[in-house]
């Protein structure tokens, strides 16, 4: 199928959307609950969605061919967004999304050890050149890196394991079945720890948060799905970059949150290495296919 880059932009900016509303909703959500009844309720209220959304196009999806691998990554998506809830309320908006883009980095460090993919020099170059990014973002020794920098870093590395399994499932599970499991699982994930720390029900104003958190969870997965299907992920990269001055925007407006040129630049950075990789798997795989 051609690239349609435009209709792929309208997806993406409401992903951007997406992730702005979600952090605003999550920070203020924290203002009651902790990170894991947040995530309780976010995937309880997020499983009635799916289970909704099931009703009209038939449970049967949710019958899995590798149920083990769906706990891999489960685990793995788990563990990212409890590290990028515990991140909202401690840094910046714009450091975490910043720090957030070395996702891909960690898939292309992690592909050939779990998927057996080739560490070539240019990925190597890439993984380099985006972790010199990560320094210019934090700032180690003009700011003391805190728990909410390393938060965001375990947030980037298990949404990079998270992408590398859901690659694995969805050579045989629907996407819907993907969200169905994650939901569950990690509706009971949460409630095993958070109910033995005393959760709470939340408070009549903080519910409107939780529940968007729960709605922008699934829109943002959505939207960013939609958007590679009509451009590949060398032209959505780019795109998905928005989110970096959108978000910065909107921690200065609402919290007072400085512009750094630091972030801003660390940030490029960091995305030079990820299209550094990006445009060389691309290469990779025009080339396979020529040979055919």
């Amino acid at each position: 199928m051609a690239a349609r880059p435009w209709r792929a932009l309208i997806w993406v900016l409401g992903a951007v959307a997406s992730f702005s509303v979600m952090a605003v909703a999550g920070r203020e959500a924290q203002a009651q609950l902790n990170v894991f009844e947040l995530m309780a309720w976010r995937s309880a209220i997020g499983w009635l969605v799916v289970c909704a959304v099931l009703a009209f196009h038939g449970f049967a999806q949710i019958r899995s061919r590798n149920p083990r691998l769906h706990v891999q990554r489960n685990l793995a998506h788990f563990t990212g967004q409890v590290s990028w809830l515990y991140a909202l309320p401690l840094i910046p908006f714009a450091q975490l999304v910043a720090l957030e883009f070395t996702s891909p980095l960690w898939v292309a460090v992690l592909a050939p050890l779990l998927l057996g993919e080739a560490m070539t020099r240019r990925r190597m170059m890439a993984v380099a050149l985006g972790f010199a990014g990560v320094l210019i973002v934090a700032q180690p020794g003009a700011v003391e890196p805190g728990a909410g920098h390393a938060a965001a870093l375990v947030a980037a590395l298990g949404l990079a394991l998270n992408t590398l399994f859901t690659r694995r499932i969805l050579a045989h599970d629907s996407v819907l079945c993907v969200l169905f499991w994650m939901t569950l699982s990690q509706t009971f994930m949460a409630l095993a720890i958070a109910v033995p720390l005393g959760m709470r029900w939340p408070a009549a104003a903080i519910w409107p948060w939780v529940i968007l958190v729960a709605i922008t969870g699934l829109t943002a997965h959505v939207a960013l799905s939609n958007a590679l299907r009509h451009a590949p992920a060398v032209l959505v990269a780019p795109m998905d970059f928005l989110r970096l001055p959108v978000i910065a925007l909107v921690g200065m407006l609402l919290y007072g949150e400085p512009l750094l040129l630091s972030v801003f630049v660390g940030a490029l950075v960091i995305f030079a290495g990820n299209l550094m990789n990006l445009t060389g798997a691309g290469g990779r795989r025009q080339r396979r296919g020529s040979s055919h």
